[in-house]
């Protein structure tokens, strides 16, 4: 693993973390399906990566600083944790998930959260940032009384897929 990227380009230094085509993959499965352990990450990944690519990719993202990885003791699962790096990249899974949704062939259960994130705009992002802010880094939301987009987009997509 580089220590930084190869010019001072701020797109060439974005590709380097993320040109690889599981990295996202990893996050948003952290970041839009809840997996915060290896087991949970492998097993549910539509995409089906393997066990020695998840472990890299794990490892780059914890080094890249986009996750945390809280060493767990002896028989315990690690749990991996998105840092605020990572939670900023919302709005990019928004715009991927539009553009694949316009572009790209999707099912209807798989594009259902991209399409209501989509909809819902720049308030809904913020919301579900302050969602994984508390879920991830502590931080407390700052209107506990809403109701929380990580359940609105998980019932959409029950919906959609039965």
């Amino acid at each position: 693993m580089r220590d930084g990227p190869r010019s001072g380009c701020p797109i060439n230094a974005t590709v380097e973390i993320f040109g690889d085509r599981w990295s996202l993959l990893v996050l948003r499965d952290i970041m839009f399906a809840g997996r915060r352990h290896f087991r949970e990450l492998q097993a549910g990944s539509e995409e089906r990566i393997a066990s020695n690519i998840l472990a890299d990719r794990l490892k780059r993202l914890v080094h890249d600083g986009l996750l945390t990885r809280d060493d767990a003791g002896p028989g315990q699962r690690a749990t991996y944790s998105l840092t605020e790096a990572a939670v900023q990249l919302v709005p990019v899974f928004v715009h991927l998930g539009a553009w694949g949704v316009r572009h790209r062939p999707t099912t209807e259960g798989l594009r259902v959260r991209a399409e209501l994130l989509e909809h819902g705009g720049p308030g809904m992002w913020s919301d579900f940032m302050d969602e994984l802010r508390e879920t991830h880094l502590g931080v407390p939301r700052p209107d506990p009384a809403a109701p929380p987009v990580a359940e609105r987009l998980e019932a959409a997509y029950r919906a959609a897929v039965n």
